[in-house]
């Protein structure tokens, strides 16, 4: 059997919080760009894994600090979407990448069955698990839930260059309860242009996290996509949380998902 990581690479998947009562649950799908020893560089220069096609660009710094503000659960995993898609069904095109917004990846262009699978077991399915287990113990202790999965995307995708407007975008499948509420919220209270599936749509097709613990389980929800040239440094960061912080709880609140 292929084994992928070693001694030296960091675990796949990060908790903070776990044992937060909190009704709301962030995940992070994308939040490191980290790269199994074995793999090298996956044939990339660095230049090439540490944009947007390696990771969601600044959504981990968001992240932890909206964590520690609000005293919510945080699940993310540390590897690059390149080394293997969590938010990709197994056997997906994009699962391995070849080719992401015009990069080809050398490392994924040829990668054997048993090479896929090692990705497979020791990256994807830990953090999926890991997001599994933790909704089920809060099921077990009774504690309401309302998933929210954080994700960044560029400004301009280089295979077409146009620019994107929407400084957030807030995606859904069919369950629309939270992010419309937010959507809302953040029309009446920002000059933010704010995307209703834009700039990604959020399907089974596409999306496996949300569409798997969310949807699928009857959880309310919201897939967020923060723009990364507004959470690029600290600062950007910093400010973003404290604005989630303030609107997450509202919109949930205001969707009526935990009432009764």
């Amino acid at each position: 059997m292929t084994t992928l990581l070693q001694p030296g690479d960091p675990e796949p998947v990060g908790l903070l919080r776990s044992k937060a009562a909190a009704p709301i649950v962030l995940l992070g799908d994308h939040a490191g760009r980290a790269v199994p020893q074995s793999l090298g560089t996956l044939g990339l220069p660095d230049a090439e894994l540490s944009r947007h096609i390696g990771w969601d660009i600044g959504i981990h710094g968001v992240s932890t600090r909206l964590s520690e503000a609000l005293g919510a659960p945080y699940v993310f995993q540390r590897y690059s979407r390149l080394v293997i898609d969590c938010n990709r069904r197994p056997g997906h095109p994009q699962s391995l990448a070849p080719i992401s917004d015009t990069t080809e990846v050398p490392g994924n262009l040829v990668v054997s069955d048993e090479a896929r699978a090692a990705r497979e077991r020791e990256i994807f399915h830990p953090y999926q698990d890991a997001v599994a287990e933790l909704l089920a113990t809060r099921r077990a202790r009774g504690l309401p839930t309302v998933v929210f999965a954080m994700h960044s995307c560029t400004d301009a995708l280089r295979a077409d260059g146009v620019h994107r407007p929407w400084e957030i975008g807030i995606l859904a499948d069919q369950d629309w309860r939270v992010g419309d509420a937010l959507i809302e919220i953040l029309r009446e209270e920002t000059p933010f242009t704010v995307g209703r599936n834009e700039p990604y749509v959020a399907s089974a097709l596409s999306d496996y996290t949300i569409t798997t613990h969310a949807e699928g389980a009857g959880l309310p929800y919201a897939e967020i996509e923060i723009r990364q040239d507004l959470i690029a440094t600290d600062r950007g960061q910093a400010e973003w949380a404290t604005l989630c912080a303030r609107l997450f709880p509202r919109a949930v609140e205001r969707s009526g998902v935990l009432a009764g």
